[in-house]
C-alpha cells in the first residue's frame, strides 16, 4: 500500500478547509461573524435573588423569542424607570444578565430578550432577523402601563449596541411612543460591515476576501450612519481602551458621528466587563438621573 504524502495531505486538507469557510461565510452573508448563539442556561436571576418574570413574544414572521422582566426593588409603581437591555453576540442572555443586575436595586426596571437562535428563542440568526426582534422586544415595552409613564433607556453592548442605535434611529424619527430618554451604547462596532471586514482581515485565511465577503453584509443599518439621526435624544458612548473584540476606534467612531446631547465615557476593562467597575455603574446612573 502506498504511503501518503504527510506534506502534501496537509496542504490538501489546509485548502479543502479554507474553501469550506469561504463557501460558508458567502452562503451565510457573513453572519458568523456576528453570531454565536447557544441554548445553555448559565445563571437565571432568581440564583442573584431578583425577582424576575419570564416574557415570551411571536414576531410578525413567526418566530418565539424569549426574555425576561426584572422589576424595580422600589415601592409599587414607583420605578425610576426602564432599561431595555440589549446583549452581546455570545451564548445567550443568561451568561449576560450580570451586566445589568445591579439595576433593579436603583430602582430601574429591566427587559432583556433573546435574539431568535439564541437561548430559548426559536430559529436562526441574522442581522434583519435580530432588528425585528428588538424592535418587537420595544413593542412589547412600549403597552407596559408602568413603563410608559416612566424614563425609558436603550443599554446596548457590543452587538446589541449595533441593533440598538438602529433601532433607536427608526423609533425616533417615526416619532414613536413612547419616546426614549436615553441610547447608552457600550463597546459597540461603528458599523456592521466596517468591522466585518477588519475581522475578516485579520485572519489569513480571508484576508484576500475581506472587501467582496463584506459586500455582502447589508449596509442599511451602519452606525455612523443611524447615530446622528438619535439627536435630540441623549446619547452615551462607553469604550474601554484594553477592549481586545471592539478596537477603541470604533466608539471614538460613533461618539465622532453623534449629535449633541452626547456624553463619551472611557472606560479600562475588557470587553464587556464595564459594570464590574462600580464607578462606571455611577456613571451611567448619573446619565440617566440627568434625563428625569
Amino acid at each position: 500500500m502506498a504511503r501518503r504524502n504527510p506534506r502534501v495531505f496537509l496542504t490538501t486538507t489546509t485548502a479543502r478547509l479554507s474553501g469550506l469557510l469561504v463557501a460558508l461565510l458567502l452562503l451565510s452573508g457573513c453572519s458568523s461573524v456576528f453570531f454565536y448563539p447557544d441554548r445553555v442556561t448559565y445563571i437565571t436571576p432568581d440564583r442573584l435573588n431578583l425577582e424576575y418574570e419570564d416574557i415570551y413574544l411571536d414576531t410578525a414572521d413567526g418566530e418565539t423569542l424569549h426574555g425576561w422582566w426584572l422589576p424595580a426593588e422600589a415601592p409599587e409603581n414607583n420605578a425610576r424607570g426602564t432599561v431595555y437591555f440589549l446583549h452581546g453576540n455570545a451564548q445567550n442572555v443568561s451568561s449576560h444578565i450580570l451586566n445589568v443586575a445591579w439595576l433593579p436595586e436603583k430602582g430601574y426596571n429591566v427587559f432583556t430578550i433573546d435574539y431568535r437562535g439564541y437561548g430559548k428563542s426559536t430559529g436562526d440568526p441574522d442581522i434583519e432577523g435580530a432588528l425585528h426582534d428588538v424592535e418587537t422586544g420595544l413593542r412589547w415595552l412600549a403597552q407596559k402601563p408602568d413603563v410608559t409613564d416612566r424614563p425609558l433607556y436603550i443599554l446596548g453592548q457590543s452587538l446589541g449596541g449595533g441593533l440598538g442605535i438602529a433601532l433607536a434611529s427608526e423609533w425616533i424619527q417615526r416619532e414613536e411612543q413612547p419616546r426614549l430618554d436615553g441610547v447608552i451604547l457600550d463597546g459597540t462596532f461603528s458599523g456592521f460591515r466596517k468591522i466585518a471586514r477588519e475581522k475578516l482581515g485579520g485572519f489569513w485565511l480571508t484576508w484576500p476576501l475581506q472587501i467582496p465577503l463584506s459586500w455582502t453584509i447589508p449596509d442599511d443599518y451602519e452606525g455612523l450612519d443611524h447615530i446622528p439621526r438619535i439627536s435630540p435624544v441623549p446619547v452615551m458612548v462607553i469604550h474601554s481602551v484594553r477592549d481586545g473584540i471592539i478596537p477603541f476606534h470604533h466608539g471614538e467612531a460613533l461618539f465622532e458621528a453623534a449629535q449633541e446631547p452626547k456624553e463619551f465615557l472611557q472606560t479600562d476593562t475588557p470587553h464587556g466587563a464595564t459594570f464590574v467597575i462600580p464607578g462606571y455603574r455611577r456613571e451611567v446612573l448619573r446619565f440617566m438621573n440627568a434625563g428625569r
